[in-house]
């Protein structure tokens, strides 16, 4: 397959085009930009090498010298929703700064709901998640900890909002396929765990659910999950 790489390689290491020939018509951001458009209308499923050279008007094959492969197109897709990250100079809190690194991210997500899907650690080498990931550091200088510290701290709260936002996208999703409303079927599931607790057979449950249960608003359980991660990192003493 044309312009395909036989090992690893990164692709932001490879020229805009590979091979001879006149200037290339298209750059890496077209056709990620092309991607995104797509994504963002008909859901990650739609995207494909040909559907993206038809967007670009060009021949499929042809754009293969741009892109060598499917998850090479996945990760210029990444890069550019990255680019969207809004950068600011940061606070001397670093846990209010931390919550709106999280916050942001979940908006980020929300905007493109394909986003969650294609997250890949080994996508942090990109120009635009490079320079989000230095914000991200900067953000946590006034965290007394290492910078290796720093970085788990990081990891763990983008991997708890996209889990988060994931799971948001998924309800969402379910509750759009389905013929009546969430009300209708959360009614209908809390009268049968109703009729199981009654039973007796889950004492420990019942107990539990019979207490307080915590905010339950999507937003204030988000809000509840970042002060759960950041509590873990403050310093001790």
């Amino acid at each position: 397959m044309a312009g395909r790489a036989a090992e690893p390689e990164v692709i932001w290491a490879r020229p805009e085009r590979a091979g001879r020939g006149p200037r290339p018509a298209y750059t890496r951001a077209d056709i990620a930009a092309a991607a995104v458009r797509i994504a963002d209308a008909e859901g990650l499923d739609a995207v494909s090498m040909r559907r993206v050279a038809g967007e670009l008007g060009c021949g499929t094959m042809s754009l293969y010298n741009y892109v060598p492969r499917k998850e090479d197109l996945y990760e210029l897709m990444v890069d550019a929703v990255s680019a969207e990250h809004e950068l600011w100079e940061p606070g001397d809190d670093w846990r209010e700064e931390a919550r709106r690194i999280a916050r942001q991210t979940r908006a980020l997500m929300h905007r493109h709901p394909w986003l969650p899907r294609v997250l890949s650690p080994v996508y942090g080498l990109s120009p635009h998640a490079l320079r989000f990931l230095e914000h991200c550091l900067a953000c946590l200088d006034s965290l007394d900890a290492a910078y290796g510290t720093k970085m788990q701290l990081i990891g763990m709260l983008n991997g708890c909002v996209t889990a988060y936002v994931a799971n948001e996208l998924a309800a969402a999703e379910r509750s759009r396929a389905l013929p009546w409303s969430p009300e209708q079927e959360s009614a209908v599931r809390m009268a049968y765990l109703g009729g199981r607790l009654a039973s007796g057979a889950y004492p420990r449950l019942a107990a539990a659910l019979s207490e307080d249960p915590g905010p339950t608003d999507p937003e204030a359980l988000f809000e509840l999950m970042l002060e759960r991660v950041l509590a873990g990192f403050a310093p001790r003493g």
